[in-house]
């Protein structure tokens, strides 16, 4: 018997890293998972993955910051399991490194459209399906961004910044309704991109692992236990929180 059987879960961004494996252990734990991106590829080969280990799944292509593809998702899910019990919002976007005074209009929008706004669609369909039922567990991706600021980063400090304050206002608002949300804040995480960056720069990821307190980096598989629990009966007394998983990185 898993944590999720019998319930049926969506991942956005689930194409790679920290959105795959979260999808992936769902399924481990008995769930029927929605994998979504806008990346076909690497959505579909999760899908497979989740179908080749004898776990059930499909794939929707979407963009998260398009209402009409959001919905369009959320109503596929229904349509294909019934319902929709747990949600990770987990897709999004880097930002490229500048200043706030360098920060261009369209960085700035891009970025705050992809992160803050796509959550806030997600959030908002999957809470009317939500309600509709009877109650479901969001569980929202922000960032350690999300909690302190980081200097050469405004847009994507401000987008995850939001995500947190998207998480507050919508745990407090649906509690009652048996709707539980709260966010995920990463540290660093060994995704593809960042073994590129890693790749390119050794010397930035030694100094990566020496910040945090726990000495390394995190694995995507430790961000998406985090999140699954976070889904669980076993977190049925959390809402309205953002939980670092960052190694200790925001006790400094």
């Amino acid at each position: 018997m898993g944590k999720m059987d019998g319930k049926v879960a969506l991942v956005t961004g689930a194409s790679s890293g920290i959105g795959r494996e979260t999808a992936i252990l769902f399924a481990k734990e008995g769930a029927k998972v929605v994998v979504s991106d806008v990346a076909v590829e690497g959505g579909e080969e999760t899908a497979k993955m989740i179908k080749d280990s004898g776990g059930d799944a499909i794939f929707v292509k979407a963009d998260i910051a398009n209402a009409a593809e959001v919905e369009a998702l959320i109503n596929k899910t229904v349509a294909t399991y019934g319902r929709l019990d747990c949600a990770a919002n987990n897709a999004g976007m880097e930002a490229q490194p500048m200043p706030t005074a360098d920060c261009t209009e369209d960085d700035f929008d891009i970025t705050v459209k992809v992160n803050l706004k796509g959550t806030f669609l997600c959030m908002k369909f999957e809470i009317q399906q939500m309600l509709k039922q009877g109650g479901g567990a969001i569980v929202n991706t922000s960032s350690m961004a999300g909690m302190v600021g980081v200097a050469g980063m405004p847009a994507y400090v401000a987008s995850k910044h939001g995500i947190v304050g998207l998480t507050r206002t919508a745990a407090l608002e649906y509690g009652t309704a048996g709707i539980r949300v709260n966010a995920v804040c990463p540290g660093a995480v060994r995704t593809p991109m960042m073994e590129q960056i890693i790749a390119s720069m050794p010397e930035l990821g030694q100094q990566m692992d020496e910040n945090h307190p726990i000495g390394r980096i995190a694995e995507p598989p430790e961000i998406a236990a985090s999140i699954v629990w976070l889904c669980s009966d076993a977190a049925s007394f959390v809402t309205g929180h953002p939980m670092a998983v960052d190694g200790g990185l925001l006790a400094k």
